[in-house]
């Protein structure tokens, strides 16, 4: 998405700026001469995480725009009005609000610490709600007032609630926030939108969250940029109430190389689907359905312990357990961090770093490569509990294991 300009001058202030997406959409946003605030809780360096509200602002002002740093914690009220009077005070007002910051934990019920439930629902739900509302007197004095969300589009389908119902709570208060007030402002010509990565986005916290190997299945935030970019630029009275998808908006601004954007061109058809979108889900729901015959399951793991190697068990450094439901009922697990690595029938000797819970059929599907298990997720034919980082590592195990036993 090539700038236009269009931005120069407007002030954009953006939650979640330090890095990832919050701060592509910045630096976007800056090529054009646009004025950003940077409103984010990283002052000191995160020992796991580049980047701080200091280094954000050297980025943006390198590349055309002017910059304020502001510590802020969205779900603190005093730091919100102390950030917004200090953009008003810096830059005469707030045209833009893009609502970035998220707090994220892919946990069932039981799993779910109430610290990490508030956390959700004061930084997702309550914090863009709060930033909104302290914006808003400014947005209505500005002649080209955009609210962006970053949240997914509204679906009542079961299965985006089940596996991790807190998060999903938490993440749509965000979208019903683009719901309710793109009514309730459209008579002050503010637009009021959502945008939603259609794939998962690499950005450091993913990196952290399910390791390196994840940005070979992923999209750069250039993509999200680019998308916001698209929307920012529009008539606020004329734009307004969508939930915006980014490759859908970026082709219909006739842009359709989507390569660009893979992290891995290599891998730009094997990229792992985001959540809550519900064309993704029908397609990720889609495997085969061949009735596993008897003993097939046992056959397969027997075929995967004696290609273990120490490879895979650095690599992964995790154990897991199978919960298997349907014909062939039973539990199962693949030890690969103790070495010389295990797999079979019956429990681990080690406590599981995480339990996958699935039918047989599609658990036949998915540990001989025609099921991904992102997919599987996201479908709800796999549901997880424990350690979801190390979880998240099984795509890339089913593959590796894939070949060389050549299953």
């Amino acid at each position: 998405m090539i700038n236009t300009g269009k931005l120069a001058g407007r002030t954009l202030f953006i939650t979640g700026a330090s890095r990832g997406i919050g701060k592509a959409i910045a630096l976007k946003a800056a090529a054009d001469g646009a004025n950003i605030v940077i409103a984010a809780k990283t002052a000191e360096p995160h020992p796991k995480l580049p980047g701080t509200i200091y280094t954000a602002a050297k980025e943006i002002e390198d590349a055309g725009g002017k910059a304020l740093p502001c510590i802020v914690d969205v779900r603190d009220e005093a730091q919100i009005k102390s950030a917004v009077k200090s953009a008003v005070d810096k830059f005469g007002g707030i045209d833009i609000l893009v609502n970035n910051a998220s707090a994220i934990s892919l946990t069932p019920t039981t799993l779910t610490e109430m610290k990490r439930y508030d956390l959700m629902h004061g930084v997702n739900t309550r914090g863009t709600f709060l930033v909104s509302k302290e914006c808003l007197p400014y947005l209505e004095e500005s002649n080209h007032a955009h609210i962006l969300n970053i949240s997914p589009p509204l679906s009542m389908k079961p299965h985006w609630f089940s596996n991790h119902v807190a998060y999903t709570m938490a993440k749509y208060g965000m979208s019903m926030c683009v719901l309710g007030m793109a009514e309730e402002f459209k008579s002050k010509n503010i637009g009021v939108n959502a945008l939603w990565p259609q794939t998962a986005i690499y950005t450091a916290a993913m990196d952290m969250l399910s390791g390196g190997d994840s940005s070979d299945f992923s999209r750069k935030a250039d993509i999200m940029s680019d998308a916001a970019y698209a929307i920012l630029v529009k008539d606020p009275k004329t734009c307004t109430g969508n939930f915006f998808i980014d490759e859908k908006v970026l082709k219909s601004e006739g842009i359709n190389d989507m390569l660009q954007y893979a992290c891995n061109p290599a891998n730009a058809d094997k990229l792992m689907p985001d959540f809550f979108l519900d064309d993704v889900y029908v397609e990720a729901s889609k495997g085969s359905s061949e009735i596993v015959e008897e003993g097939t399951i046992a056959t397969l793991f027997k075929k995967i312990e004696s290609h273990i190697t120490p490879e895979v068990i650095e690599k992964t450094g995790a154990v897991y357990q199978f919960e298997v439901r349907g014909e062939e009922a039973g539990t199962w697990h693949i030890d690969l961090k103790n070495a010389p690595g295990k797999a079979g029938k019956g429990a681990p000797d080690s406590q599981p770093d995480a339990t996958l819970i699935m039918d047989s059929k599609d658990f036949f599907n998915m540990l001989s490569g025609q099921l991904k298990p992102a997919n599987a997720f996201l479908s709800g034919k796999l549901k997880i509990s424990g350690d979801m980082r190390k979880a998240m590592k099984m795509e890339k195990l089913m593959s590796a294991l894939k070949n060389k036993a050549k299953l």
